[in-house]
């Protein structure tokens, strides 16, 4: 296992929150693998790991078959690889669905988020398990943040017939679902400067983050 990887898998299903990092895409604007990109002495797929891990009680990493197999990460295999990040939610949903656990909410987080901190995603699965919505979702001044979001595991049939009807954009296939908007009056005390929901999708994207989290560290 890498030094950088140090998850302590839970098996009992007693969290109500299953945890999920999806890391599916091909990178190819990035130019190699961003999920394996170094951030802050840590790969981003360890880094988003261990957030997840830590505020759910569980990760699991939806991924395309033989992917990240040496990371020291339990994965799930993407049942739509290169379809976008609807299928790897999708596929995050029906894992829950399958396994018995009877949790009823997930958290699902995109690999490419090295911003995103441990007291807003608590914050964000402990909102959610009083919502009856189908989704909680925050919004920030670029639109919905889908990939920093809880949904029902319930949901789970309404997005998979979005997708068969070769819906793709996760924003659409959310206009299906009841969906709880959490603001910046949510969002905003775990984020001052606006950087939590940045993402990363190509090398002047991950070296504007570099710059950011170094001026940030001094």
């Amino acid at each position: 296992m890498p030094a950088d990887v140090r998850l302590e898998k839970n098996a009992d299903h007693s969290d109500p929150v299953a945890g999920y990092v999806t890391a599916g895409g091909a990178s190819r604007r990035f130019g190699s693998d961003k999920a394996l990109a170094e951030f802050g002495g840590k790969t981003l797929l360890s880094r988003l790991c261990e957030l997840v891990q830590a505020a759910t009680g569980s990760v699991r990493v939806v991924a395309p078959q033989g992917r990240y197999v040496d990371h020291g990460v339990t994965i799930v295999e993407d049942r739509w690889p290169d379809e976008g990040p609807l299928g790897g939610i999708v596929t995050a949903l029906l894992a829950t669905e399958d396994s018995g656990s009877k949790r009823e909410w997930n958290l699902i987080v995109s690999c490419d988020m090295p911003f995103l901190t441990l007291g807003w995603l608590e914050y964000l699965c402990m909102r959610t398990l009083s919502s009856d919505a189908e989704v909680v979702v925050p919004q920030s001044a670029y639109g919905l943040e889908p990939l920093c979001a809880c949904w029902r595991t319930a949901a789970a049939a309404l997005l998979r017939a979005a997708f068969d009807e070769n819906v793709r954009k996760v924003t659409e296939a959310m206009k299906r679902l009841r969906m709880e908007v959490l603001d910046e009056t949510h969002w905003k005390r775990f984020d001052s400067a606006g950087q939590l929901f940045w993402n990363m999708n190509t090398p002047e994207d991950y070296e504007s983050a570099l710059r950011t989290w170094r001026t940030g560290q001094t």
